[in-house]
């Protein structure tokens, strides 16, 4: 049986990490409490931020005195300052904040899943089923009722319940459920599904209509409602506490099936449960915000430079991190250019394609 290192089997079994290896941090001179506490207040600062910039600026002060007003049970006050504040930017920020916190989520489990730190949470073909619905429901006319009633959000979501059955059917024909399998069929399922979406998009003849497919195919949270966020939310939420609940198996799973085993999981049902858990999450975080690429890659790695990798830190971490991302980088979308809003996707992708690069020379540089 393979030797694992003795930080990761320490984590596995509970135990405080012992020194990371040369090259990283040690994740005990990182004052966890205070990380996630700094977190928190960045992300209250953001959403503050998110809520008072725009094409009409809001004081600090009138922010925090609209909302507070609002969750003090007030009524709506005269002017267009509460309907900018309480209905339009607050329930957008949450959303980013929510869709952020998820992918960082999912893309801590996915790499875990797969023991692939290169991984993501579209790397199973759940998003390109999701955005098939969308697109379907749009180019169909289901965004007004006419398919099976259905909006875009929820045509999103069926399309990511279909495809994640048909990943799981193939990745389990046989009986196997290997990661290799996995990846092979989110792959391919994924690049069959994204085929017949491009079909669709060719079909769509209004150049409005268009736009509004590529729009959301790029991720956008333009759509945010007070009736949007409740599903979200509590997708993430429990996803994360099912997740934490897990993380030591998550921590034994790194080191391989045979140690993991050797350390009492079991290895096949747990698989089972993170498939089903990021596929779900995914197919809700797609369903409300379309495809965001980038942040379940990059924010896992970014924190593990700083937590190390021990799920018990790097989930939270993660989490918080990946909500102020995105929160941050909606401000930008909404306010980068005067006349126009950029999608989501295309700002996550102008910087995670860098970080990415920097990752991947940083580790080249570690394997010399």
């Amino acid at each position: 049986m393979r030797t694992a290192p003795s930080a990761d089997v320490d984590a596995a079994r509970g135990k405080a990490p012992r020194a990371a290896e040369s090259g990283d941090r040690d994740a005990r001179t990182v004052p966890v409490g205070l990380l996630l506490a700094g977190l928190a207040v960045t992300l209250l600062l953001a959403l503050t931020a998110a809520v008072s910039w725009g094409s009409s600026g809001v004081p600090f002060t009138d922010v925090w005195s609209t909302v507070l007003h609002r969750l003090t049970g007030g009524q709506p006050r005269p002017g267009t300052q509460d309907l900018i504040v309480w209905q339009l930017r607050v329930p957008r920020a949450l959303l980013a904040a929510v869709v952020g916190a998820g992918l960082g989520v999912v893309g801590t489990a996915v790499q875990a899943l797969v023991r692939n730190p290169l991984a993501d949470p579209y790397l199973l073909g759940i998003s390109n089923g999701a955005s098939l619905g969308a697109v379907a429901a749009i180019v169909l006319g289901a965004g007004t009722g006419g398919l099976l009633g259905l909006g875009v959000s929820g045509a999103a979501f069926l399309g990511a319940l279909l495809s994640f059955a048909l990943v799981w059917a193939v990745a389990r024909r046989g009986g196997a459920f290997s990661p290799l399998r996995l990846v092979l069929a989110g792959v391919a399922i994924g690049q069959f599904l994204s085929g017949f979406t491009s079909y669709l998009v060719l079909r769509v003849g209004d150049e409005q209509q268009t736009q509004g497919v590529l729009f959301w195919l790029l991720g956008s949270l333009g759509g945010a409602q007070w009736s949007t966020l409740a599903l979200p939310a509590a997708a993430v939420l429990l996803g994360l506490l099912a997740l934490q609940a897990r993380a030591r198996a998550l921590n034994a799973l790194l080191l391989g099936d045979e140690t993991a085993a050797g350390l009492g999981v079991d290895v096949a049902a747990l698989r089972r449960e993170l498939f089903v858990v990021t596929s779900v999450l995914t197919g809700v975080l797609v369903s409300v915000s379309g495809a965001v690429g980038f942040v379940g890659l990059m924010v896992p790695h970014l924190c593990r430079l700083v937590v190390g990798g021990d799920h018990r830190r790097l989930l939270p971490v993660s989490a918080l991190t990946g909500a102020v991302l995105l929160v941050v980088v909606d401000i930008v979308c909404r306010t980068a250019l005067p006349s126009t809003e950029l999608p989501v996707g295309v700002v996550t992708a102008f910087v995670g394609a860098p970080v990415l690069l920097f990752l991947l020379d940083r580790r080249l540089e570690r394997a010399r």
